[in-house]
């Protein structure tokens, strides 16, 4: 009853609290950005719809993941970025406002690319017994928390614009605090699967962060964009919405939380790790540029 409860109730509401928190920081022009440098963000929304999930069936494959784990492994490389990939770009003197607009885009488009990707998973990995995978059910689960929560956000800001700048800071230390306990809830719910199964699960998770970004930094650089939207490219594909992926999974089976959970322990490292390597590169570039 209790594991049902948070599944249904308490995962889902921490989750529409962090979009909404999302939403807050988001305008229409973060849209409309993207006729603005309309390459940086096709490539870098091409690698979060097509090569951050094919990714992760593949490495789900590579590493021989039990059929519950690798469906959850492809849940969340078909998850959109976060806010905190839009943080480390800023502080990596990245180009924050692509990272904006492919988040903005890339939540609104999960309605559709989680469940269908989600399906695909479920059907290749044959994880049959995972409960109800119908597109309907989990397209309503993803809209009501990420587009529903978003428009409410940009809603309040759109009305309250000095309101929301004076609690914005603390709204986003709320959010990390939710993700957090997010992320310990969905370990400590299934500490026996992460336990048996840490070294497999680990290892794919992080060969699908380091894979992600190199991946999408490679890519953005040969088609010959500056280092600071590449920047904020391989961040966004290095740094999923983990707690999406963890929401979604565990309205399901609680297995699929498991690879977003065990990812996010250490995603935060691999991230700022790289956007320390970036920042002094992107700091001559900005210099330059002035």
């Amino acid at each position: 009853m209790e594991d049902s409860l948070i599944a249904t109730l308490v995962l889902p509401a921490a989750l529409a609290v962090i979009m909404a928190g999302l939403g807050l920081s988001l305008t229409v022009a973060d849209f409309k950005r993207v006729f603005v440098f309309p390459r940086g963000v096709a490539i870098g929304l091409v690698n979060l719809a097509l090569v951050a999930p094919a990714l992760a069936f593949g490495i789900a494959a590579l590493f021989g993941l039990p059929p519950e784990l690798a469906v959850g492994l492809v849940l969340l490389g078909a998850s959109p970025g976060g806010t905190m990939a839009n943080l480390l770009t800023h502080l990596a003197k990245g180009d924050t406002a692509l990272s904006v607009t492919m988040t903005a885009i890339s939540s609104c488009a999960a309605v559709i690319t989680v469940p269908a990707y989600l399906s695909l998973a479920v059907n290749v990995f044959g994880a049959g017994d995972i409960g109800d995978i119908s597109m309907g059910g989990v397209v309503l689960r993803v809209f009501l928390v990420t587009v529903v929560p978003i428009s409410i956000g940009m809603t309040v800001r759109h009305l309250w614009p000095e309101w929301v700048a004076s609690v914005y800071d603390n709204v986003r230390k709320l959010s990390l605090a939710l993700f957090g306990l997010v992320v310990v809830g969905a370990i400590i719910a299934e500490h026996e699967i992460v336990i048996d199964n840490v070294t497999a699960v680990a290892g794919a998770a992080l060969a699908l962060n380091v894979t992600a970004m190199g991946i999408s930094y490679g890519v953005s650089k040969a088609a010959r964009l500056d280092d600071r939207q590449a920047t904020a490219i391989a961040l966004e594909l290095g740094v999923h919405n983990a707690s999406l992926a963890i929401a979604v999974g565990a309205s399901l089976v609680a297995a699929l939380t498991i690879p977003a959970a065990v990812y996010s322990a250490f995603m935060f490292v691999t991230g700022i790790g790289f956007a320390h390597l970036m920042y002094r590169r992107n700091s001559r570039g900005v210099v330059a540029a002035g």
